[in-house]
């Protein structure tokens, strides 16, 4: 395996045009066998069950957090007239798919769902992070990408030990805004509370700032995730990358994963400017680009190597891609269609979660963030469906989402 493997030096072939972030993922594989001249792989940090370091008083951080999303759902439903999502409330893109896992893999890379050869139905939501409807002519926010994989046999996380699915959600940006749950707790307390009632005028100042600010930090090599969320880059949504930020168990080891641009068509929306001028422009360009295009994105894994250097509770800490460099392991397949129809949105917006706790137990989520994730998401969850009377079951099969 590592023989073939290493001429190979990939398990995708290259796409038809070289560029940065995509270039940079198709070498990764070539550097961790090419690096060192006796092919010796990095020290992968084994998996186990004792890696976390849990506070004694997590359980009411864990509540007070509830709480406080509570209230602030409360408060986007007065406003909206509906129970909303309290983060990634506005979808620009609902779209199926297939995540295909290389048939190619070292021994490392080939943990839990992602068996060499496999390949999966997916539904894929894209969304902007605040959990309100925000103006997109006004406010540039952080964006994410929840996968949810279908047809996934194996151990799952509780209370969904009967399902068959695995979601992955993810975000822009490769770090957290905030290092640990208590940390979370006093950054989200304002946003759920205060932001919802702030006019989109008022918003769109702060993120007109706060871009600026990052523009300048990012000249110099840094960047501010904090800034970031209501301070981010204009650029088409499809030209975005998405990051776990958090990491997680990855068979028998411990990882972070992305998902980023494959293919030409992607790649050249990354150099193209993107200045929404409507409060749906994100929504309208990924619609305009799914109407006659496909795309493919590289899912991409990140072994931890270092325990010290690349914490377990601290979200914020970057993880060394010198030390680990992030290696493909699968892609994701979207062919061209409907990117957002009434029927479907009716589905995935209304009645599905994306929700770390849909999880092979081969792929549980790690970390104080996640702990919280895994309480939070699947009460939070619960809630905005019952209060608009729709099911809360997990979706059995990909045939349950319209075409």
């Amino acid at each position: 395996m590592l023989s073939k493997f290493n001429a190979q030096c990939e398990p995708f072939p290259p796409p038809a045009a070289t560029v940065s972030s995509t270039s940079r993922m198709q070498t990764n594989l070539c550097f961790l066998f090419d690096s060192d001249p006796n092919n010796h792989m990095p020290n992968y940090i084994p998996y186990r069950d004792d890696i976390e370091t849990i506070d004694p008083d997590e359980q009411e951080t864990y509540a007070k957090i509830i709480q406080t999303m509570t209230d602030g759902q409360h408060i986007a439903r007065e406003k909206y007239g509906k129970s909303v999502r309290i983060s990634h409330a506005k979808a620009h893109g609902l779209l199926k798919g297939e995540l295909v896992v290389s048939d190619d893999l070292p021994p490392e890379f080939a943990q839990g769902l992602f068996q060499p050869g496999a390949k999966y139905p997916v539904v894929v939501r894209l969304a902007s992070a605040p959990g309100e409807f925000t103006d997109d002519s006004k406010i540039s926010t952080v964006r994410g990408m929840a996968i949810k994989v279908f047809n996934v046999e194996g151990p799952k996380l509780p209370p969904f030990e009967d399902t068959t699915t695995q979601d992955f959600v993810l975000d822009t940006g490769k770090q957290f805004i905030t290092s640990g749950p208590k940390a979370f707790l006093q950054a989200f307390k304002p946003n759920a509370e205060i932001a919802p009632r702030l006019s989109d005028d008022v918003k769109g100042v702060v993120s007109t700032v706060a871009r600026g600010t990052n523009a300048v930090l990012n000249m110099f090599g840094a960047n501010s995730e904090k800034l970031d969320f209501y301070g981010h880059e204009k650029k088409h949504p499809m030209a975005e990358s998405y990051y776990s930020q958090t990491p997680s168990r990855y068979g028998g080891y411990v990882a972070k994963l992305g998902v980023v641009p494959a293919t030409p068509g992607l790649v050249e929306l990354e150099q193209q400017k993107f200045d929404p001028q409507t409060p749906d422009a994100l929504r309208e360009a990924t619609v305009a680009f799914f109407k006659s295009n496909p795309a493919e994105f590289n899912l991409v894994v990140q072994l931890n190597t270092d325990l010290e250097k690349m914490p377990i509770e601290d979200a914020m800490a970057p993880w060394s891609e010198e030390d680990s460099p992030y290696v493909p392991v699968a892609r994701l397949v979207i062919p061209a269609q409907d990117a957002f129809g009434p029927a479907r949105a009716d589905v995935v917006d209304e009645n599905f979660s994306f929700s770390p706790t849909h999880s092979l137990v081969a792929h549980r989520p790690l970390g104080g963030i996640n702990r919280a994730r895994l309480v939070a998401y699947t009460a939070m969850a619960n809630l905005r469906r019952q209060e608009n009377n729709r099911p809360t079951a997990e979706p059995a099969s990909i045939d349950q989402v319209p075409a």
